[in-house]
């Protein structure tokens, strides 16, 4: 087994450490468009987890420009990384060693957590909660959906 194939455990923890929904709707992604990814979990088969995913995914995007938007490390959005890390973590691991891929991309996306909202909170001071969260938004999205790639072409 190669030494990087844990590599997109790792990376999707990264991703969820910033957007919590944004691992699921990238593998939702590409699930839907009937591309397998290498930990066997069920439920990410499963059509209405499939399109709840991708909804949820979305409908973070657009809830965290909201001035209400609660800090990314309050219990519930640790909960959340935690939850969304683990299955992403281990939907991406080398089939054998979700188990592992999950502790890894868990163990990335909560220290993460507090390293990129402490990011966030200075570029909030300099250009604002709306365009500060438009870009990592791109950066988050473009970055799962490259995570989400890398570990499928692993694969073949």
């Amino acid at each position: 087994m190669k030494s990087l194939s844990l590599l997109p455990s790792v990376l999707i923890g990264a991703v969820a450490s910033a957007r919590s929904m944004t691992p699921m709707a990238a593998i939702a992604a590409a699930r839907l468009a009937h591309q397998g990814t290498p930990g066997r979990l069920v439920l990410l088969d499963h059509p209405l987890f499939k399109v709840g995913a991708l909804f949820m995914g979305v409908g973070e995007l657009l809830g965290d420009k909201m001035k209400s938007a609660p800090d990314r490390t309050v219990f519930l959005g640790l909960l959340a990384r935690v939850m969304s890390a683990g299955i992403a973590g281990a939907a991406l691991a080398p089939r054998g060693r979700e188990r592992l891929g999950a502790g890894l991309a868990v163990g990335t996306a909560v220290p993460l957590a507090y390293l990129t909202l402490a990011g966030r909170k200075r570029a909030m001071a300099r250009i604002g909660q709306t365009r500060s969260g438009l870009i990592e938004d791109a950066f988050v999205v473009a970055a799962g959906a490259a995570v989400v790639a890398m570990a499928l072409r692993g694969r073949r």
